[in-house]
């Protein structure tokens, strides 16, 4: 039977390597749940990019006892809600709905990942459903110029090609490259199912030990290289835009680092909001941006802090100015108690307020097993971000932000736009 761990947490580990997590929040009436695959786009190959996207589209098109219309019936018919996500490095289905309809749901669920059909027609179908999404998302400046970034910054890596896939790959996934693909990455030991809500943590046992206990594992082992990150210099001109798309970044650590916490709240103070540096200096003072903000994109081995700002074309220069001037203020000076009290407040607020839900409790849950192997109360969370100094965040804005480490990409009507290594000095 599952083990009780702090948080009123508890984890049951399969002979066959599912783990299953259960977390019991008495004064909610609903029930999330979530099945999570420990791979995602991260471990495909060129010539299937795009496929683990795919396959979670078409788990939502029939199983051996259900139709598509069915599964979308019955999960209208409890006024519940069913998702999928794919990032680089998981898959996810997942539902919420009322504790009384805990069980039904995930017989829905389960039977997806469990039973899924292929059929060739829907499989073509869905084909064109996923290139008119890659269509739509090409359609995005902000989308393009990320993907742009990212393909140059880990380059040589599987990291840089896009979750979507491309229209070249998408064309060349028939049937069996789907069904391949699915028994390699769908293995007990390769699955986190995770459960937050109204619940009892036996009651759920019950639920999915006769639904998965018969999975065997494979022996086969996957694995792929640590990435490199890359100092680019890339300027892509779309006479189309209206605005060009700036992205600026370096490689951060990785996500399960000592130091993340210091990096978390670097990034809340540079660009994590209405209050941060660039947002009050480039858009608020300057006003040369609609747009502008930080991001922290970790990985199990590597991560990235990049800023992405949308400005004329004429701008470009000055905002990059701007954004490097920010970058060595971090470094040279050590940041005011009071905007290091202001951030930290600002993300405690973010991680107390996102854990009050049960759909949020069951994704930390399961990334925090994924990631870290264990759990981490929320006053071991806040201690940490408490605990971290401004002269902890001068010595990582000095690590990260060195010039011959900085990529940087735009995208617009340049119009003959000239970036050298030398504009990069932080």
């Amino acid at each position: 039977m599952p083990k009780k761990i702090a948080r009123n947490i508890h984890k049951h580990q399969f002979p066959n390597g599912l783990t299953l997590l259960t977390e019991s929040m008495p004064h909610v009436r609903s029930v999330a749940m979530g099945i999570w695959l420990k791979t995602g786009a991260r471990q495909e190959s060129i010539e299937r990019n795009g496929i683990t996207h795919f396959i979670e589209h078409l788990l939502f098109k029939g199983t051996k006892s259900r139709t598509a219309e069915q599964i979308a019936r019955e999960m209208d018919s409890v006024g519940g809600h069913l998702d999928a996500f794919t990032t680089k490095e998981c898959v996810c289905f997942n539902a919420v709905v009322l504790d009384q309809h805990a069980e039904p749901t995930f017989d829905v669920l389960s039977d997806m990942v469990l039973n899924p059909l292929f059929e060739i027609e829907e499989l073509n179908r869905e084909r064109s459903v996923v290139l008119e999404e890659l269509k739509a998302e090409q359609d995005n400046p902000d989308y393009l110029a990320h993907e742009i970034f990212v393909q140059k910054f880990w380059k040589g890596h599987s990291l840089a090609r896009p979750i979507l896939g491309t229209r070249r790959s998408m064309a060349s996934l028939d049937r069996r490259a789907v069904r391949d693909h699915f028994r390699l990455q769908y293995r007990p030991e390769n699955m986190v199912i995770s459960f937050a809500g109204h619940i009892d943590h036996s009651r759920i046992w019950e639920m999915v030990q006769p639904r998965f206990h018969h999975l065997r594992p494979s022996r086969r082992k996957t694995s792929d290289a640590r990435p490199v990150a890359h100092p680019h210099i890339t300027l892509r001109n779309k006479d189309s835009l209206e605005q060009a798309q700036v992205c600026l970044g370096v490689p951060a650590y990785p996500i399960a680092h000592e130091k993340r916490f210091g990096c978390y709240l670097l990034n809340t103070i540079l660009g994590g909001g209405m209050s941060s540096r660039l947002f009050q200096k480039i858009r608020e003072r300057q006003g040369l941006v609609y747009s502008i903000y930080s991001d922290l994109t970790l990985y199990r081995d590597a991560g990235g802090l990049l800023v992405c700002a949308g400005t004329s074309p004429g701008s470009v220069p000055t905002v990059l100015a701007s954004i490097l001037e920010e970058l060595n203020d971090l470094k040279e000076n050590l940041v005011h108690e009071e905007e290091l009290e202001r951030a930290v407040n600002q993300l405690k607020g973010s991680i107390l307020l996102g854990l009050e839900s049960s759909s949020s409790r069951m994704s930390n849950m399961a990334r925090q097993e994924m990631y870290f192997g264990r759990f981490f109360s929320i006053d071991e969370i806040i201690g940490k971000i408490e605990s971290v100094t401004s002269a902890e965040i001068q010595q990582i804005a000095r690590e990260l932000f060195q010039r011959e480490k900085i990529a940087f990409s735009a995208l617009g009507r340049l119009d003959g736009l000239k970036i050298t290594r030398r504009m990069l000095d932080c």
